[in-house]
């Protein structure tokens, strides 16, 4: 079998894995299991605490001493276990504990399908960075089919949402060790060292020397938060909708629903390229600002019928520029603005604020204001999506102050080309 073919099945079922329960969990946890707001949010926010260091623990364990696709396999199978234990509980306690341990080893063994991804692509001599996009979109599509397949399956409320994940890491614990083997290398340990500490220690805290990074550091934090908000409570949100709305397309296929954000991802990275050509970085993260509030927005003013299905619709398509262009538009600029001999590091960086401290900012706060503006079990969710889109317009104001830019059309588009 052709090898970009096998390596799309890996980013298929990788993110297959994630799509099976990431949108439809806190539909599962509120209505089967009666979790209050903040607890959904708690759980959710193991995915950013994880983030913060189980991916740089795992990648020196398939560095030094185990090779990346056996790696990338073990962790699958401890999490089959995970999820099929995930099935038996039902109090808060040990639903949060497994949970952790699940995110504990899926959270880096996306950074390992890249890892592996990159490392067959270089033995077979394949460029990278031409081959690996149209490797890495068919992740995007398994998201979106297990979404829609627990959509059409109705098991937002199931716990078969775990088993049809786990199943998917069943396969890729096996199906990692058909993949070309890779080696492991133990570099000198002085250079070990100093790489290490280069990259996550000290010397990296010279990075914030330049405060226009510094600044854009912090507000990655602020624009992290919200990045999550929609996958915890999308899915309750629309599923709260058949109180008034029984029988509408909307709650009978909310997952189905909220997918078609996901969808409009694959659309709006192709933008990317041309909008930091002509704008910079700046203008591209305050349309990705403005493009959150009016995701909330639409939320907020969005129901099930008529011009209201509309607003909702809306809300999905708007979401591929809302993510897309702070994600990897601010890759894309902390490439730019570091050193070359510090990019790593800055790279680790972003991925903390945005992946880690970001979004457990975001899934506690998310759910005490989830929780304030219950009312007699009945959430009030215009005011709640209200209240997150006025914090995103909260952050681009603060972000077009404070974020000093001017953009230099050839130096930001050279860069991108390169």
């Amino acid at each position: 079998m052709n090898i970009k073919v096998r390596l799309s099945i890996l980013n298929f079922f990788e993110f297959f894995v994630w799509g099976s329960w990431l949108i439809s969990a806190g539909v599962y946890m509120s209505s089967t299991l009666a979790f209050t707001g903040i607890q959904i949010g708690a759980v959710y926010a193991t995915m950013g605490i994880t983030s913060l260091f189980m991916p740089t623990i795992v990648g020196v364990i398939a560095d030094r001493w185990i090779p990346v696709e056996k790696l990338f396999g073990y962790c699958h199978w401890l999490i089959v276990g995970l999820l099929l234990l995930l099935t038996q509980v039902q109090s808060f306690s040990y639903f949060y504990a497994i949970m952790f341990l699940v995110n504990c080893f899926y959270m880096p063994s996306i950074s390992l399908n890249y890892s592996v991804s990159y490392a067959v692509l270089s033995k077979m001599n394949l460029d990278i960075i031409k081959n690996f996009p149209s490797i890495r979109v068919w992740g995007t599509i398994g998201f979106i089919v297990a979404a829609w397949a627990i959509d059409l399956l109705d098991w937002s409320t199931s716990k078969n949402q775990f088993i049809l994940s786990a199943s998917a890491s069943a396969f890729l614990g096996i199906y990692a060790f058909t993949l070309p083997k890779s080696k492991v290398s133990i570099p000198d340990n002085t250079i070990e060292s100093k790489s290490f500490w280069q990259r996550f220690g000290s010397e990296a805290l010279s990075i914030f020397k330049n405060r226009r990074l510094f600044i854009f550091f912090i507000f990655s934090i602020f624009m992290g938060s919200v990045l999550q908000i929609t996958n915890i409570w999308g899915v309750p949100f629309l599923n709260d909708f058949a109180l008034n709305y029984p029988d509408s397309f909307a709650v009978r296929h909310s997952v189905f629903l909220l997918s078609l954000s996901q969808i409009s991802e694959t659309i709006f990275i192709l933008a990317i390229p041309f909008f930091y050509k002509k704008y910079g970085i700046k203008i591209v993260i305050l349309i990705s600002m403005i493009a959150w509030v009016f995701r909330f927005g639409f939320f907020g003013i969005g129901n099930p019928e008529g011009m209201g299905l509309g607003f909702l619709i809306a809300s999905m398509i708007i979401y591929g520029m809302a993510f897309d262009f702070f994600n990897i538009s601010g890759s894309l600029y902390v490439e730019e603005e570091t050193p070359e001999n510090m990019r790593s590091s800055a790279q680790g960086i972003f991925a903390m604020t945005t992946g880690g401290l970001g979004p457990i900012l975001g899934a506690y706060s998310s759910g005490y204001i989830v929780d304030f503006f219950t009312k007699n079990s009945l959430k009030e969710w215009p005011t709640i999506w209200f209240v997150f889109a006025g914090y995103a317009l909260v952050i681009a104001v603060a972000f077009a102050i404070f974020f000093k830019y001017k953009h230099n059309f050839k130096q930001d588009f050279k860069h991108i080309k390169h």
